[in-house]
């Protein structure tokens, strides 16, 4: 079944095309990211379906169906040369993605902080076993900067984030958050390739980060300094100017 996505579109119409996909925390957690993109290209934001209240389709379990999706969301559109940015669990689908996209409509991939395959001796941390306080410590640089009480969050709000790591546990498949599958598959993906990583990332290391990279065909690895799991967020400048100079790169036009 193919499920109605919520999209946000936004920039101009004309440039080159620009996907975001978000991680568990879901679209608010790469807001900025599209923000950046939309001043200059054509972007699109999907929620994934099981997020922010999103109906999920019940033949919709893994994420190489959702990577299905994405790739039928550009054909739908008609674009090619695509930029894929992927977060997280984003960047897990970016990954499936490109080892899906047959036609060449990706012409560039930027993974940040992504899950997705299984690496020796740096294994993904259980995200699902972490408190509140232990997501901020193992997340960011900055701990307490980005930590949230959740005795101050709106019981609707708790209910809301609870949802969406449901569906991130239906989609990842539990604490490993890895396809044992996709790994092997990443060497025949030659389109350029960032593979982005906050340095002080605890969730996902950044020597699980190096070797995601060494398992492309055609990819490097940028660490960012003073931030986390969500680069973007701790040091925006930093991150953006590494997307910048891959995008400038990269691309067909």
């Amino acid at each position: 079944m193919t499920p109605h996505l919520t999209l946000l579109a936004s920039g101009p119409a004309a440039g080159r095309p620009v996907l975001v996909l978000h991680g568990g925390g879901g679209p608010a957690t790469v807001a900025p990211i599209a923000e950046h993109f939309a001043a200059t290209a054509p972007t699109l934001l999907p929620t994934h379906p099981g997020w922010n209240g999103t109906p999920r389709p019940d033949d919709l379990t893994r994420v190489a169906d959702l990577a299905a999706v994405y790739l039928r969301l550009l054909r739908d559109r008609g674009l090619s040369d695509v930029l894929v940015v992927g977060s997280s669990l984003g960047g897990w689908i970016a990954a499936e993605l490109a080892t899906a996209d047959t036609e060449g409509l990706i012409s560039g991939l930027v993974l940040m902080n992504a899950v997705g395959i299984e690496v020796d001796g740096a294994p993904v941390r259980d995200f699902f076993s972490l408190d509140a306080r232990g997501v901020a410590e193992y997340a960011y640089h900055d701990a307490e900067r980005f930590y949230v009480d959740p005795a101050t969050v709106p019981a609707e709000r708790l209910a809301a984030l609870r949802a969406n790591m449901a569906a991130l546990r239906v989609f990842s498949g539990g604490p490993a958050m890895s396809d044992p599958a996709l790994r092997p598959r990443l060497a025949a993906v030659t389109v350029p390739t960032l593979v982005l990583w906050g340095e002080s990332d605890r969730i996902a290391t950044p020597a699980y980060g190096k070797e995601y990279a060494a398992s492309f065909g055609n990819a490097r690895f940028d660490v960012v300094p003073e931030a986390g799991h969500l680069p973007h967020l701790e040091q925006p400048a930093r991150t953006f100017s590494l997307l910048d100079g891959f995008a400038a790169e990269t691309g067909r036009a």
